[in-house]
């Protein structure tokens, strides 16, 4: 497949992504944040399988939604990319995809409960966050996203919220720009250590439907001003 190769500021974003998710404890080793190419649909940039904190720009590599690289490389890509290629495929509107570990996040994942907004900051979450059980597809297995059928069943799972619990994995969040999905996961992680925290106080008041909306909705008129704070922790990024 012959592509025009990636705007460059696309790039210096991945990369910036997964140095904020690092930042942020999103990510640690382990977790990865993709982007849709720029004037590709059916291709997405995603980091060679490296270490979130340690991506540096000649890492960046084009895939297909076959999870196929189409960049020349002598590197190991990341097992999982199908996560990133099936929700590509599945929902045309996403443009970024972020999948981690985050710790407070999990053990929603592993009791079945959703991930619901307790707090304008997570409007996102409005919907709720859907939950995709491995077992259900393939049974027992390492839990680890390998192959184009997994990936489906995932973005299946996923459908139309912004975020999918993985029982006994992670979660992936979604969003319409690389900047958006960074807050997603980032927020996501607080929203759930902050719902335990009320669960365990009592009946907690979520937002309704209409609040999570709005609320939504005036977060991303703001996103640009955390990402710059973001950004700005983590320094400059190497020319390599």
């Amino acid at each position: 497949m012959a592509i025009a190769p990636p705007d460059s500021a696309l790039i210096d974003k991945v990369v910036i992504a997964n140095r904020i998710l690092y930042d942020q404890g999103v990510v640690d080793g382990l977790g990865h944040v993709s982007v849709r190419h720029d004037s590709a649909p059916g291709v997405f940039l995603l980091s060679c399988n490296r270490a979130p904190g340690l991506v540096k720009r000649a890492d960046i590599l084009c895939y297909d939604l076959d999870g196929n690289t189409l960049t020349p490389t002598s590197e190991r890509s990341y097992l999982e990319r199908f996560i990133h290629a099936e929700i590509y495929r599945a929902r045309p509107d996403v443009v970024a995809v972020v999948h981690s570990h985050s710790p407070s996040v999990i053990p929603f994942g592993a009791t079945g409960n959703r991930l619901r907004p307790i707090f304008h900051m997570a409007g996102f979450l409005g919907g709720g966050s859907s939950i995709f059980d491995q077992r259900d597809v393939a049974g027992d297995t390492d839990l680890l996203v390998r192959n184009g059928e997994l990936g489906k069943a995932l973005a299946q799972s996923l459908g139309n919220c912004s975020c999918v619990l993985m029982r006994g994995h992670g979660s992936t969040v979604v969003g319409t720009s690389i900047e958006q999905a960074v807050y997603r996961a980032i927020y996501a992680e607080v929203n759930a250590k902050m719902q335990a925290q009320a669960l365990g106080m009592g009946q907690v008041t979520y937002l309704t439907a209409k609040e999570a909306d709005l609320a939504a909705a005036a977060n991303d008129t703001q996103i640009g001003r955390s990402w710059d704070l973001w950004r700005r922790r983590i320094g400059p990024i190497d020319a390599a």
